[in-house]
């Protein structure tokens, strides 16, 4: 027998918690504090020779967390109302700090939709500061013990949101790279080409 809602339509079941979900939201917010904990480095440190290696890293790697997110099945909530997990934090000072830190590389241009083609401009340290505050909240519901909700929370942002913005921010940082390593000209001036190789004197390791 079908279960339905009080109003007779046909009721969806909430996600199940078991051994394998708890170690998938596991792996996930292991990826998400990493990612965090990185940005903010990048940003309190400023450009110390390691800011685009870095972010080049945390980028894959946050943006490969959300492609297992896109590729599950979606989580289904036991209420279809967010609890409260206090107030979102200031994302200004990140901000700030990591238009500081990248200077005259945190300008770029991308494409929103592929399939409806726009030329945007944006800036990484918007970007990255966007993504961050989605990730943070799903993060305080994992940890006040609400699972599936922050899965359902990551899962739904990086659809509609910060998927796109880190495969946008990541081919932009991908680019400095690109420019820098291979010695292609950007088209940009000469000091953020100074600034791109600046970035890449050193390894996140080193």
């Amino acid at each position: 027998m079908v279960e339905t809602d009080s109003s007779g339509a046909e009721a969806i079941e909430p996600t199940r918690i078991d051994t394998g979900l708890e170690e998938f939201g596991g792996q996930i917010a292991d990826q998400v504090e990493s990612f965090l904990v990185a940005v903010g480095a990048v940003a309190n440190v400023g450009d110390d020779g390691r800011a685009i290696s870095i972010l080049l890293l945390e980028l894959a790697q946050i943006s490969l967390a959300g492609a297992r997110l896109g590729a599950h099945v979606d989580f289904r909530p036991r209420s279809e109302f967010q609890p409260d997990v206090g107030t979102e934090g200031d994302a200004d000072d990140l901000r700030r700090m990591l238009a500081a830190a990248l200077g005259p590389v945190d300008t770029y241009e991308f494409v929103f939709d592929p399939y409806d083609p726009e030329l945007l401009e944006s800036r990484l340290s918007d970007d990255i500061a966007s993504i961050a505050t989605d990730l943070e909240n799903g993060l305080r519901h994992y940890r006040l013990g609400n699972l599936v909700e922050a899965l359902w929370w990551w899962q739904f942002s990086y659809v509609s949101s910060w998927g796109n913005l880190a495969g946008a921010a990541l081919n932009a940082v991908w680019s400095v790279v690109h420019h820098s390593r291979l010695d292609v000209d950007l088209s940009v001036d000469d000091e953020a080409i100074a600034a791109a190789d600046e970035m890449l004197s050193e390894s996140p390791e080193g």
